[in-house]
């Protein structure tokens, strides 16, 4: 093995974590790919596997990504880059939602992520280097109604990014949050994107289910570009802490933040009223 950066990704066998994954590989870096199912990831690459460990790991059980972040250092020596890709997006209302469904849905968009983070930080600050990739989405910055829970993941992402960001500069570990928009992946695929199970009409959710079924596939964005410009940004000396992928992206998140600042400023009045006279 050369001695190009070694790199973890979760949810490699589809989607962004998959065209990473090829990408890397093609250009001779060393991966672990988690993935639900190592037969899935393996029949999906489509490069020499010469530097791939591929690994199959359910990545809400703290056990078993500690496990598989040992491996990776046994077989590497080390890890440089940690991406956490994993997840899936539950398109329903608050109110349609179960308990169990919107729990699962934030136990792999952003538990699971906390475990990664918990078990492979430990070897970064021993190294004294890494970079962290948290993917979050533009659903990390702007809500949309009939994805609360995919919200609620993505938004928790970013403020744990932030806070990484500070915990970690003084080991020389950087972080860098994510926010694609909609590329042409799997992502919005039936077998991909999940729908509460049970539905009230008002709510819309079979048109919505409709809607997104017949967009997959038409996304705009090239999913080969983002995973090149990601490879770029680990190659930075200081690589962006917020990332937004994707002209929707950027057009949805300046907004929000524009349309942010006017309402702090139209309630400026009573922000500022509330210490002792």
């Amino acid at each position: 093995m050369n001695n190009q950066k070694v790199w973890f990704i979760t949810g490699a066998s589809k989607g962004i974590g998959l065209a990473l994954t090829n990408y890397l590989l093609s250009q001779g870096y060393a991966v672990a790919a988690t993935s639900r199912s190592v037969a899935s990831l393996e029949k999906a690459i489509t490069v020499s596997p010469q530097n791939l460990l591929p690994l199959e790991v359910d990545i809400t059980k703290d056990n078993d990504v500690k496990s598989a972040i040992k491996k990776t250092v046994e077989r590497f020596g080390k890890i440089d880059v940690v991406v956490n890709n994993a997840g899936y997006s539950l398109v329903g209302s608050m109110e349609e939602m179960t308990d169990a469904e919107f729990r699962q849905t934030m136990d792999v968009n952003l538990f699971a992520a906390v475990n990664v983070l918990r078990n492979a930080i430990p070897y970064l600050r021993n190294q004294q280097s890494g970079h962290i990739i948290n993917i979050s989405s533009n659903a990390g910055y702007v809500g949309f109604a009939n994805a609360t829970s995919y919200n609620a993941a993505k938004f928790g992402l970013i403020g744990i990014s932030e806070a990484l960001f500070e915990e970690l500069k003084p080991f020389g570990i950087h972080v860098t949050m994510v926010a694609p928009g909609q590329f042409r992946t799997n992502f919005m695929n039936i077998s991909s994107m999940q729908y509460v199970q049970n539905k009230i009409d008002v709510y819309g959710i079979e048109e919505a289910q409709k809607m997104w079924s017949n967009y997959s596939g038409q996304q705009i964005g090239d999913p080969e570009k983002l995973v090149r410009i990601l490879a770029q940004v680990t190659a930075m000396d200081q690589p962006p802490k917020r990332l937004l992928l994707g002209p929707d992206t950027y057009e949805l998140v300046t907004k929000q933040f524009q349309t942010t600042l006017e309402e702090f400023e139209q309630w400026k009045d009573i922000t500022l009223s509330t210490n002792f006279d």
